[in-house]
């Protein structure tokens, strides 16, 4: 996501005395199908979904008392690190009840706001591997196609229904950390390229050092401790705006780090591009592509279709260019040109494009010193989890994705949609808009050019 995001409160876990399992949920994963397809057509595949283990109750192994309430940690429970992974279990998930999330055949919904016994906002889910409870889902992306449908009608401005790649471990960290007992049954190993302080757990043990409740956010915080991945950001968008970006890193796998080693946003320094190389057809110049009664009409569902360009057109080459493209009503839309001063017209993500954007927005160019497209291309190569999510964003409202930012800003780049500068604010979107959701569905994996009809 975008370097000036919120990111939600994430955990997983690791190591010895990593987070144990309650029992006072059963833990059943919403099925969820996709397909896998060839030049031959395309096949169905039974999976499942599953919760991020940061939303899960955590609480005592022996009672059902909270080790985690509100922003702060139980300091009897957790006085320290190791004890407090020793002492807290983490438990199975009421996925409708509490947390808004429905799934039937291909389709998944999520809500924004569920009002239980506790309210909950937003949730962010993974794809499991077909027929598996522990293991995620891992796509290898290059010379492939990923598609999906989705209906971002009941988005308002403030949100982001966000469904992207994370370069997690596909077991959640079981296999490095062998004393995990949750793994990616209960949602662990999250990792992106924002490197996420507020992480509960990282590498099995409880992230409470210097640990420092959100004053604006009343259900986090952040640890000294962050986890940083490679991040491909298929789809970060609402019913006014919508991006996609990749962000590479110079680690190869979910790594835990601390200080500005770690993460630095709008600076060379940590080890991943935060900012990303966007593609915002607003903030690129074409002002009425995407939205209400625009070309991609935002009040009817949509398909999404992203290509993953290889070098020799093999899976073993190097990735070189990131399409995208729609499908509206039987309509096959190619995505919007490029159509600001010092940016050849494009409409595709290439180091040529991403080069010439910092330039003309007057960006940092953190992409091309974390790897740029080639390095991209590595994380694809490897493997990437899939992630569903929807949430607001307590740091700047979401200006980023959807309207003026910085809110004073004058120059090209800095127009990324119509929303007002005043809109976005949590407390507000909240409040107005607690039956908001996102529904994706349809989802498609393949040979380029076939998860669509031309």
């Amino acid at each position: 996501m975008f370097n000036f995001a919120a990111l939600f409160s994430f955990a997983f876990f690791a190591v010895a005395y990593s987070q144990q399992i309650g029992t006072l949920t059963a833990e059943t994963h919403p099925p969820l199908t996709w397909q896998e397809c060839t030049t031959s057509g395309c096949t169905s595949q039974s999976s499942a979904v599953v919760l991020d283990a940061n939303w899960r109750y955590l609480h005592s192994t022996t009672s059902s008392t909270n080790c985690y309430e509100g922003n702060t940690w139980d300091t009897t429970l957790c006085p320290d690190p190791t004890t407090c992974a020793a002492n807290c279990a983490l438990d199975g998930a009421d996925y409708e009840g509490t947390y808004g999330v429905t799934a039937s055949g291909d389709s998944l919904t999520l809500k924004f706001v569920t009002a239980s016994e506790q309210k909950n906002v937003g949730s962010r889910l993974y794809l499991m591997a077909p027929g598996s409870t522990s293991e995620y889902q891992s796509f290898k992306l290059i010379n492939q196609e990923f598609s999906f449908d989705v209906d971002v009608s009941q988005l308002p401005c403030g949100l982001n229904g966000a469904l992207y790649f994370s370069q997690m471990d596909a077991d959640g960290g079981v296999s490095r950390f062998p004393s995990n007992k949750a793994g990616a049954q209960y949602g662990t190993g999250y990792c992106d390229s924002q490197c996420p302080h507020d992480i509960k757990f990282i590498d099995g043990l409880a992230n409470i050092v210097d640990w420092t409740p959100s004053t604006n956010n009343p259900n986090t915080g952040t640890g000294a401790t962050g986890s940083c991945c490679a991040e491909m950001d298929i789809w970060e968008a609402n019913s006014i705006s919508a991006a996609v970006t990749p962000h590479p890193c110079t680690v190869t796998e979910q790594t835990s780090c601390t200080g500005t080693t770690c993460s630095s946003p709008n600076s060379t320094a940590g080890v991943c591009d935060q900012a990303g190389c966007d593609f915002n057809s607003y903030r690129l110049g074409d002002t009425t592509f995407y939205g209400p009664g625009m070309t991609v009409d935002t009040t009817q569902p949509f398909t999404v279709v992203t290509q993953f360009v290889s070098s020799n057109n093999e899976s073993t080459g190097s990735l070189s260019a990131i399409r995208r493209l729609y499908v509206q009503n039987g309509v096959v839309i190619q995505n919007s040109e490029t159509n600001i001063p010092g940016i050849d017209t494009t409409n595709e993500i290439d180091a040529d494009f991403c080069e010439q954007q910092k330039t003309a927005f007057g960006d940092t160019d953190t992409f091309d010193s974390k790897g740029g497209i080639t390095g991209m291309g590595d994380a694809m190569s490897a493997g990437m989890v899939l992630v569903l999510s929807l949430w607001d964003d307590y740091a700047v409202n979401m200006l980023w994705l959807d309207s003026t930012y910085p809110t004073d800003g004058t120059t090209p780049g800095d127009f990324r949609g119509t929303c007002a500068t005043s809109s976005g604010v949590p407390a507000t979107v909240e409040a107005d808009s607690p039956n908001a959701q996102v529904i994706y569905s349809n989802i498609k994996f393949g040979a380029i050019g076939t998860t669509f009809s031309t």
